[in-house]
């Protein structure tokens, strides 16, 4: 990092990593969010190495030390190991899906060096969640993300406003949410609308609800229409394919529940 005056400094600082890839023959371009400095990006020497790769795995947090030469200079990035992610949800396909997805839409969203602390802490907690227990994940992580991405939507200037329906003013039924405004919609504030309106499901209501996977696969749509028309349509971007990758395992498991077992 360099100071005001162009003078070269380091810092230290705990990330969450959220791309990696080569660079040359022995280094990886490495993708960060801090909490302090928000996401940083640069160069991690030795980072295409066997062990660097296994460090700069997306979702893993690192205790990271970064610094430049110069304000010209690349951002040099190096680290230890605080928390494998990803490595502990090899044989958990949709949990591993749920941590890819958070990373791209984070690393491809955020603003460089733009601080958002909340949304790291936020990131962390749902990280260290999703990696602590692979069967656990699989089975109750979804709604966690589909928070993640209506805190992502907030930090981004596009929060949902859950509070009171737009229409009649009450707190009490909300079930929809307006595609154009982002704003709740009770059952009778939607009337004649209603097949127009987004669903909000029972989990984003009441946070002491996990919901079931379609109540997810709903969550998934409320947040995936305002990411991609807000965050990504404008700048002519279409979702990200790993946040579609895990959108078609969810739903792919829900029409599997919903198929008659036959003898």
């Amino acid at each position: 990092m360099t100071d005001k005056g162009g003078t070269s400094y380091q810092q230290e600082a705990p990330a969450l990593v959220l791309f990696a890839g080569v660079q040359g023959e022995t280094s990886a371009r490495v993708h960060i969010l801090t909490e302090d400095y928000g996401p940083l990006r640069g160069i991690a020497y030795g980072g295409a190495s066997k062990t660097g790769r296994a460090l700069w795995q997306p979702g893993n947090v690192v205790k990271t030390n970064f610094h430049k030469r110069s304000a010209a200079a690349p951002l040099q990035i190096s680290g230890e190991l605080l928390y494998a992610c990803a490595a502990r949800l090899l044989d958990a396909p949709l949990a591993l899906g749920m941590v890819q997805s958070v990373c791209v839409l984070a690393d491809v969203t955020l603003p460089e060096a733009d601080p958002c602390p909340f949304l790291f802490a936020e990131t962390v907690r749902l990280l260290t969640f999703l990696g602590y227990d692979p069967i656990v994940a699989e089975r109750e992580g979804m709604p966690h993300v589909v928070r993640w991405e209506m805190a992502l939507l907030a930090t981004l200037g596009f929060g949902l406003d859950l509070s009171a329906c737009a229409v009649t003013g009450s707190a009490e039924n909300l079930h929809y949410v307006s595609p154009r405004t982002g704003r709740a919609v009770s059952e009778e504030g939607a009337g004649e609308w209603k097949d127009r309106l987004l669903p909000l499901p029972s989990f984003l209501r009441d946070t002491e609800q996990t919901g079931n996977a379609a109540d997810w696969l709903e969550g998934l749509r409320l947040t995936g229409h305002f990411l991609a028309r807000d965050a990504f349509g404008q700048r002519h971007l279409p979702l990200p394919a790993a946040r579609q990758r895990m959108y078609d395992r969810l739903e792919m498991r829900v029409l599997a529940d919903q198929t008659p077992i036959t003898e």
